[in-house]
């Protein structure tokens, strides 16, 4: 057996292992998996890929969030919206598409799971890939008295600069998009700061916080992760749902390696910093959280705290029960970076195995 055959064979196993799953959860008949089958064998065997239909694409979407062992906001996985971008080949094409999945994705504030899926790698093609970690994403430069913006950013705010992009080199300066569709070079173009709704912070009981000038984008947009549905792969598949507040004022604001916000939040409420025994990180990553909560509340941006969060993935755990589905999860992740033992989520365990479909860091699963 050659390698063109065993790849069709293996391929074609996979995607009847996932048409069957698939169509058995939309209530298809037995005939009407029977034919659909028959058909992807067809295609297989004629062309090397099949494609999905798009009741086949939208519920296989909605299932590799469902899958996502590291989510703990599952429970809404089958509200997401799946906009269906395949047919687009010309990365202005492209990028109109993510621009819209920004504006429809934030409808104003009041934020909408959305997923948008481009053309796959097939046997013979390259498909889309977007450079980017996130839609919007803050920059971050190297300058001789530290890091300026997101220390994360660094590597990639270099490649958009070698390829002519320039920022104001500030803090929060939101990053260009970067598309490549086959084999074509990498087009780079900026998010229309219209598009891009952010939230400075504030806190309700210390007014001087708001001089620390912190501020946050309202939707978390995921583009660098491959999605694979029955043996095929979505190399752009950029999705959302909203933040956990703590993603922002435990880790994106306060991590050391990150913004490092913690010491001034410190000294703003008067803590010494001498000494650990004073708690002060722990006193300054809640307030840091509590203002977080309060300035996306005020601005009417959707958002969630970790004790809802956990609640929430506990209705998601029972409703997986119920429909008699294994419940996968990865503890270190869905554990919230504040509190944990207060969560449900701290004294249980969960089974890290993998399930299809999902979402795998590129190239990868």
């Amino acid at each position: 057996m050659d390698m063109i055959e065993h790849s069709s064979l293996l391929l074609q196993q996979k995607a009847e292992e996932y048409i069957s799953i698939c169509y058995a959860e939309l209530g298809k008949t037995e005939r009407e998996l029977h034919d659909r089958l028959a058909a992807v064998r067809q295609e297989i065997n004629a062309t090397g890929t099949y494609e999905h239909t798009y009741e086949e694409l939208e519920h296989g979407a909605k299932m590799a969030w469902r899958n996502s062992n590291r989510c703990i906001g599952r429970l809404f996985w089958d509200s997401m919206v799946v906009l269906d971008r395949r047919h687009l080949d010309r990365p202005e094409d492209i990028y109109a598409a993510l621009l819209t999945h920004i504006e429809q994705a934030t409808n104003g504030g009041k934020i909408i799971p959305t997923l948008s899926v481009f053309k796959p790698d097939g046997p013979m093609s390259r498909g889309v890939r977007i450079r980017n970690h996130q839609l919007i994403r803050y920059a971050g430069y190297e300058t001789e008295s530290g890091i300026v913006g997101d220390p994360a950013s660094v590597l990639f705010t270099k490649d958009c600069m070698q390829m002519g992009w320039r920022g104001e080199g500030t803090h929060f300066d939101v990053l260009p998009l970067v598309i490549e569709s086959g084999e074509e070079e990498p087009l780079l173009l900026p998010v229309p700061a219209e598009l891009v709704l952010e939230v400075p912070l504030t806190h309700p009981d210390y007014p001087a916080f708001g001089h620390l000038g912190l501020r946050w984008y309202a939707v978390p947009i995921i583009s660098d992760m491959d999605m694979i549905i029955g043996g095929i792969r979505y190399t752009a598949a950029p999705f959302n749902g909203w933040y956990m507040a703590t993603e922002i004022g435990a880790r994106n604001l306060a991590d050391t390696n990150r913004y490092n916000a913690l010491p001034r939040v410190a000294e703003l409420m008067g803590l010494s910093t001498a000494s650990e025994t004073s708690l002060w990180r722990d006193r300054a990553v809640v307030e840091m959280n509590v203002a977080v909560l309060h300035s996306y509340k005020q601005a009417g941006v959707s958002m969630v705290d970790h004790h809802t969060a956990a609640a929430q993935f506990q209705l998601f755990e029972q409703k997986e029960a119920k429909c008699g589905r294994p419940l996968t999860g990865y503890w270190n992740w869905l554990i919230p970076p504040v509190s944990p033992a207060t969560t449900h989520i701290f004294h249980q365990s969960y089974d890290n195995t993998v399930l299809y479909p999902n979402f795998f860091r590129r190239g990868e699963g």
